[in-house]
């Protein structure tokens, strides 16, 4: 049975016992799209600041930084990330301190994994209905809370109508927006501005200069529009 593989979420894995590591990603493997390893918790660290994963699941005892130092370092600016912590029975006085730190919840060592998946899909959903991302592309997505787009977790910078504009575009991703929908959209508040396919023609070249190949779509005869994965 071919399984569709969540693709809009991302989750990093910190690890220091490599035959567990191995393991564990496997079996996320089946699921997700987007996967992330690290054997000591600077590397997940690292991977962190650089990806931005949705989900985080670590071990508390790792080598170079261990998880719960990890997890301190990124719960001071970051209350958001989804964050699930491994733990032997031998650990349960460090399993205290982590759940201070704004856990999702956490895995008792040697781990079930009907356990763990009923844990990730319940994490996933948590997710998906708390987020208002709309990914374009496996590292690409707009933020509407902040009205922010977002590349290999980075904000790309936008002018006042670029960003109109594709807050218009992902408010409904598939939907094929006119030219002159998109220019009352953007002119909405000067009704005696007239219509002018050229602007929003060169508003679209300024705008693609700046995203990967393909994210906006030009419909033939219809418009323009962008998709969600």
């Amino acid at each position: 049975m071919n399984i569709e593989k969540i693709r809009d979420i991302s989750i990093l894995l910190a690890e220091d016992e490599s035959e567990l590591r191995e393991s564990l990603c496997e079996y996320l493997q089946i699921f997700f799209n987007r996967i992330y390893t690290a054997e000591c918790g600077k590397k997940a660290y690292d991977i962190y600041l650089q990806k931005r994963p949705n989900i985080i699941l670590t071990d508390i005892s790792m080598p170079n930084l261990d998880g719960l130092d990890m997890i301190a370092k990124i719960r001071k600016d970051d209350k958001d990330t989804k964050i699930i912590v491994m733990s032997a029975h031998s650990e349960q006085e460090k399993l205290l301190h982590a759940i201070k730190l704004h856990l999702e919840t956490y895995l008792i060592k040697p781990i079930k994994m009907d356990v763990f998946k009923k844990v990730l899909f319940e994490t996933v959903d948590l997710i998906r209905k708390t987020t208002s991302r709309t990914y374009a592309t496996d590292n690409m997505y707009w933020d509407g809370s902040t009205n922010t787009l977002w590349y290999n977790a980075k904000e790309i910078k936008l002018r006042k109508m670029e960003n109109l504009l594709l807050k218009l575009l992902f408010s409904e991703p598939s939907r094929c927006f006119s030219a002159k929908d998109i220019f009352e959209y953007l002119h909405e508040e000067k009704e005696s501005k007239e219509f002018s396919a050229h602007a929003v023609t060169s508003l679209m070249k300024r705008i693609r200069t700046k995203l990967p190949e393909d994210i906006i779509q030009n419909i033939y005869g219809s418009g323009y529009r962008v998709t969600s994965i």
